[in-house]
């Protein structure tokens, strides 16, 4: 593959992680947050689950590597499965009221939260660089809500929230490549949240058959394309294109989920809140192409 192509997966990529906070939010008027989730998941474990096959037969056959250490390897799927639920579970629930223009910037925010989670676990201090990014993201949050942060919905809070635990998992997801076993980590990450997500929709919403039926679309779009579908791409597509290439191609998610939220629900910014998008995008590209090692995911 050339790195033309790769590029291209990449971009695709992006194009499917911003539709689907389209579909994320239409599932919303069937079915809940909670059961949300726990489809997609099952759809991505199911998706999931012949490809992590594949790859532990491809090891245990293949040239000689260093063995799996299952406890570990389950240890770590399990971890980000928690953390990727929590960060899904307030995000889907601010969907209920966010656009999904607001949405896919906020979510971003990830990118910047994430030097301060390695500073907490890896004692790793910030750059002068991110410092500056933390300063452009607030300005535009700020600009995002149209000048005031009361101006805000209470589903925008929850999803600005949301991007802490986005960026937790970044920092577990980043130290699954040791094991190896890329498809087998996420499908234990995956079965793991629909787990978690099955419990607090049995607690807290109605379980209606019929009403998954009719979310039945916009579940699969996130389940295989957004999920089990891009995962498969990154794996593919980072083997050859350079990391900082890779992020900034990756960042246009948020542009993707503008451009749905205009076209398809009819979603417009006051001039305000486009200088709030562009603040935060400038945000998330400065963190992303700052000299630092680069740890590459996706939070939805």
């Amino acid at each position: 593959m050339n790195r033309l192509t790769a590029d291209f997966l990449l971009l695709l990529a992006a194009a499917i992680w911003g539709l689907a906070f389209y579909f994320q939010k239409e599932a919303m008027s069937d079915i809940g947050p909670f059961l949300f989730i726990t489809a997609r998941a099952l759809v991505a474990s199911c998706t999931l689950a012949p490809l992590a096959l594949l790859e532990l037969r491809r090891r245990a056959n293949g040239p000689a590597r260093p063995a799996i250490e299952p406890r570990g390897l389950v240890r770590l799927g399990m971890m980000g499965g928690v953390v990727f639920f929590l960060g899904a579970a307030f995000q889907q629930t601010g969907l209920l009221t966010a656009t999904i223009t607001n949405a896919g910037f906020l979510t971003g925010l990830y990118v910047v939260i994430t030097p301060f989670i390695i500073w907490l676990t890896a004692r790793r201090a910030p750059t002068g660089v991110v410092w500056a990014a933390v300063g452009l993201a607030f300005t535009g949050t700020w600009a995002l809500g149209g000048g005031t942060l009361a101006s805000f919905s209470y589903g925008d809070g929850l999803i600005a929230f949301c991007a802490i635990f986005w960026a937790v998992h970044l920092v577990v997801t980043s130290r699954s490549p040791r094991f190896g076993a890329p498809m087998t980590f996420t499908f234990i990450q995956f079965a793991t949240v629909a787990v978690l997500a099955a419990i607090a929709a049995l607690i807290v919403e109605p379980i209606s058959i019929a009403a998954l039926a009719r979310a039945a679309g916009p579940i699969l779009y996130v389940g295989v394309l957004s999920s089990a579908l891009t995962f498969t791409l990154l794996a593919i597509a980072m083997k050859h294109t350079p990391a900082s290439e890779a992020a900034v191609l990756m960042s246009m998610e948020t542009l993707f989920a503008a451009l749905a939220g205009a076209l398809l629900l009819g979603e417009r910014l006051p001039p305000i809140g486009w200088l709030g998008a562009a603040l935060l995008f400038s945000a998330t590209l400065i963190v992303q192409l700052a000299p630092r090692p680069k740890v590459l995911t996706h939070p939805a």
